[in-house]
C-alpha cells in the first residue's frame, strides 16, 4: 500500500529485527495516520535531494521492536513519526542532513547519526522544535547542530 507517491506502508514498517524475532510490527490506526504524515515529510525531503531515491532504514517500530533494537522508550519511531534514512545518490548523510537544515522544511528533530539521518515529527498539533543534533557513534553524546 502506498502512503505517498514514493513511500509504501511496507518500507516504513519493515523491521529486520521484528522478522528475526517473530515480533509483530503492525501500527494501529493512529500510528498509520502518523505514517502518512511522515511519508509526506519524506516526499518533501526527496524533492529537496533532487528526487533521488531515499533508502529507509527504519520507520515505524512497535514497542517490542524498539526495545529489541535498543531504542529509547520515548522514540518517535513508536508513534510512526520518525524515519532513519540515507540518500547515497545525493551524498553522505552529513550532506543530506545539512541540506535539510538549510531548507525551509519543518521537523521536530533531525539527527545526523553514525551512518544515517533521523528525522522526526511531533504528534498532530504539537510544536515542532526544528532541533538538529549530531551523534557521532553509539556511545557518544548528542551534540547540538549538524557536524560532519
Amino acid at each position: 500500500m502506498k502512503l505517498s507517491e514514493h513511500f509504501t506502508f511496507e518500507e516504513l514498517t519493515f523491521s529486520e529485527a521484528a522478522r528475526l524475532l517473530g515480533v509483530d510490527n503492525s501500527p494501529d490506526d493512529g500510528q498509520l495516520l502518523n505514517l502518512k504524515r511522515l511519508a509526506g515529510l519524506m516526499e518533501t525531503i526527496r524533492h529537496l535531494v533532487d528526487d533521488y531515491p531515499i533508502e529507509v532504514h527504519s520507520g515505524y517500530r512497535s514497542t517490542a521492536v524498539n526495545r529489541a533494537v535498543g531504542g529509547v522508550a520515548t522514540s518517535a519511531h513508536c508513534l510512526g513519526l520518525a524515519c532513519d534514512f540515507t540518500c547515497s545518490s545525493f551524498g553522505r548523510p552529513a550532506v543530506v542532513a545539512a541540506k535539510i537544515v538549510e531548507s525551509q522544511i519543518q521537523f521536530d528533530q533531525l539527527i545526523l547519526e553514525y551512518g544515517w539521518v533521523h528525522v522526526g515529527l511531533s504528534p498532530e498539533g504539537g510544536q515542532l522544535r526544528n532541533e538538529s543534533l549530531t551523534k557521532a557513534s553509539a556511545k557518544s553524546a548528542y551534540e547540538t547542530g549538524i557536524r560532519s
